[in-house]
């Protein structure tokens, strides 16, 4: 009979403790990201410099793309508007992954015909086809692979979460987003920055 005492004790402390803690996200990718330097929609240097202290999601897309840049699009700019609705500060990232073809001015457009709110979405060109290749694979473990005399790119769909150190936090479905999920993710991180 003690023994048992003792483990409800046990169990009602840990579980005291436990909703003590911090919500906090659950279970982190911890994902470093380099330091980057590149070239945005308004022919401007954009890189990690401009996102120091500030929580972003990232993907991955290009302008000619015919199949899962266009849903991702526009799941992205869902997940825009209800993070504005929440009053959450939140940058938005997207990397071409065709850079010989998506120029500036064509990220420009392409974001415009999305009706996107450029004010906190940055889209980013100004590298070569290997280097966005090497950066999506060793930053966000995912493929960016324009084969030759080819126009579409294999490229991975994923959204990613990144906290206001640059750490890749938590990776989602682009084609089909959690919403919810991310728009709470992302206000945790959010807290934990200002904290």
């Amino acid at each position: 009979m003690r023994a048992q005492t003792y483990l409800l004790s046990f169990l009602l402390i840990g579980v005291v403790f436990l909703s003590a803690c911090g919500q906090g996200v659950d279970d982190p990718l911890n994902w470093e990201t380099e330091e980057f330097s590149f070239t945005d929609h308004n022919n401007e240097d954009f890189g990690s410099s401009d996102l120091e202290g500030k929580v972003w999601l990232a993907d991955f897309v290009f302008t000619n793309c015919t199949t899962v840049c266009l849903p991702m699009m526009a799941n992205m700019k869902g997940v825009q508007e209800e993070l504005k609705a929440q009053g959450l500060d939140v940058e938005i990232i997207s990397f071409t992954v065709d850079p010989n073809v998506d120029t500036p001015e064509t990220l420009k457009s392409y974001a415009e015909s999305y009706g996107v709110d450029l004010s906190s979405w940055h889209l980013l060109t100004g590298y070569s086809q290997d280097q966005i290749a090497d950066f999506a694979l060793e930053n966000f473990k995912t493929i960016a692979q324009k084969p030759e005399n080819e126009s579409q790119v294999i490229h991975g769909t994923s959204f990613y979460l990144i906290d206001h150190e640059g750490v890749i936090m938590k990776d989602y479905d682009g084609l089909n987003p959690p919403v919810d999920d991310i728009v709470r993710d992302a206000g945790i991180l959010l807290e934990e920055a200002e904290g």
